[in-house]
């Protein structure tokens, strides 16, 4: 009887070939999901201003896919960070189910959602800038790296705070919703220390891994010349 041989490993064209579909693949879902978030959702302006995010990152996304293609990493990550986005808008942050259930399930007394909206702005975020910084700077390898990343990840959180604040003043009660607050005095500053703690997070966690996905990245754009 013959021996029977192992399935050769897969190739290096048709492992590049997967991770030239990736992106693809979840847009086209971030945009399903997009499309269908907006039927019935609890505040048609909240889901404006919730997603406003996606509608304007997705096409940038995707018109740069040639000229500065992301690696299979950060495009996972923005997709899962698009998804928090459009659950957010759908229900607003303060009424998402699965908020409530750990609301109840830990006896706490606000749905921590929108925490969790936050610690995505800065787990997120740090990917994003940490590979802007490695392709478009010295800063590969520098002790400076994780520091300016972190520091980028708050700027943008105190940023996203005053559009709340701009929001809240022109808006009034109509902003409730998209503010999240319930109640709590102190709801800008913890929204700012759950994105320092994502962002810190996400360096300490994912460094390697996404060295690892820059690494691959670079080979599939030395095939495709």
């Amino acid at each position: 009887m013959a021996a029977t041989t192992p399935n050769p490993a897969p190739s290096l064209d048709m492992r590049l070939s997967s991770s030239r579909r990736l992106p693809a693949v979840l847009a086209v879902a971030v945009t399903a999901a997009l499309v269908v978030s907006r039927f019935g959702a609890a505040d048609p302006t909240t889901w404006l201003l919730e997603t406003v995010w996606v509608m304007a990152g997705l096409p940038l996304v995707i018109l740069l896919r040639n000229r500065f293609p992301l690696s299979g990493l950060l495009c996972g990550l923005l997709a899962a960070h698009a998804l928090v986005l459009i659950v957010g808008g759908h229900y607003t942050y303060a009424e998402v189910p699965a908020g409530d259930w750990v609301r109840d399930w830990l006896g706490w007394e606000r749905n921590p959602y929108d925490r969790f909206g936050h610690l995505m702005q800065g787990f997120v975020p740090a990917i994003l800038v940490r590979e802007l910084l490695v392709r478009t700077s010295p800063l590969r390898g520098s002790r400076s790296l994780p520091v300016l990343t972190v520091c980028a990840c708050l700027a943008f959180s105190a940023v996203f705070e005053m559009l709340e604040w701009l929001a809240a003043v022109t808006g009034g009660e109509a902003a409730d919703a998209f503010l999240g607050t319930q109640g709590d005095v102190w709801d800008t500053q913890w929204d700012m220390f759950c994105a320092l703690i994502g962002a810190t997070c996400a360096l300490l966690l994912l460094s390697r891994v996404h060295d690892r996905a820059l690494g691959r990245l670079g080979l599939e754009r030395s095939a495709r010349r």
